[in-house]
Order: C-alpha cells, then sequence, then structure tokens
C-alpha cells in the first residue's frame, strides 16, 4: 500500500466516521417527547458531535495532503468545489449553528418542568433548517467525490 493509498483509506473512513453522525443530528431530538427525553437526546448529539469534529478534520487533513502530493487535483473542478463547500460548511459552526444552538443550550439548562416548553420549536426549526442545508452541502461533496463531473 502506497502513502496515497493510506491517505484514500483514511479519507474514506473520515468521511464514514465524520459525516455519518452528522446526517442523524436532528433525527436524535426530534424522537424526545418530554424534557427529560430532549436533554438525553441532546446529550447523545453532542457525543455524535464529537465524531463530526474528529472526521471532519481528518477529512480536511487528508485531502488537502492527497492535493499536495498530486497537486494536478487543484487544478480539476470536483476537487476545487469540494473543497469551497467543505470550507462553506465548516464556516456554518461559528456562523450559523452556534448562535443558533445556544438559546436551546440555556433552555435545556433552566427548564425544570417535563414538558418541553413551546419556546423550544421555533428556536430548533431555525437550527435544524441550517444543519438541513449543511447535510446537503455534503451530499454535494460527496456527489463530486465519487462522479468527478468536471
Amino acid at each position: 500500500m502506497t502513502f496515497y493509498q493510506f491517505l484514500v483509506l483514511v479519507h474514506v473512513f473520515s468521511a464514514i466516521l465524520g459525516l455519518g453522525p452528522g446526517f442523524v443530528l436532528i433525527y436524535v431530538v426530534k424522537q424526545a417527547k418530554t424534557m427529560t427525553e430532549l436533554k438525553h437526546a441532546y446529550s447523545i448529539r453532542n457525543t455524535l458531535h464529537k465524531f463530526v469534529m474528529v472526521g471532519g478534520t481528518l477529512l480536511l487533513l487528508s485531502g488537502l495532503t492527497m492535493g499536495i502530493l498530486n497537486p494536478y487535483l487543484f487544478r480539476a473542478g470536483w476537487y476545487i468545489a469540494g473543497l469551497c463547500l467543505f470550507l462553506i460548511a465548516l464556516a456554518f459552526g461559528p456562523i450559523l449553528l452556534s448562535p443558533r444552538a445556544k438559546p436551546i443550550k440555556e433552555l435545556l439548562k433552566n427548564t425544570g418542568a417535563d414538558e418541553i416548553p413551546a419556546t423550544y420549536y421555533p428556536l430548533a426549526k431555525r437550527l435544524f433548517f441550517y444543519e438541513r442545508i449543511e447535510n446537503l452541502i455534503f451530499i454535494t461533496i460527496i456527489i463530486l467525490m465519487i462522479l468527478k463531473p468536471f
């Protein structure tokens, strides 16, 4: 196995580890019916998010390293488009997702009753909207990596 083949292997496993759990983050919490279940679901979601962070970091590093080893990739449209989309998706965290998750975290911390407050639903709806857009970006990247259309 060459070093480049090893990087491809790392890249594929990183995609599975980093992107796979990201596609279910919304659905983990949507099943909750009580505040106790919701708090537990967000706890599970936070654990899954660690996999997303590690996998995503390895994905970026392995992809860039493959580009450095094979500079022709930096002239391939699918590679540049995928890299740009990945960086946009990466920016979603601090710019769009974190500010929308912060009020939900406060709500989870400060709500003692077992009924989910009505104020949670519009907050979650806004957060999940941007998470779905991010998931579409990742699906687009996967399609670009597989098909290499241009």
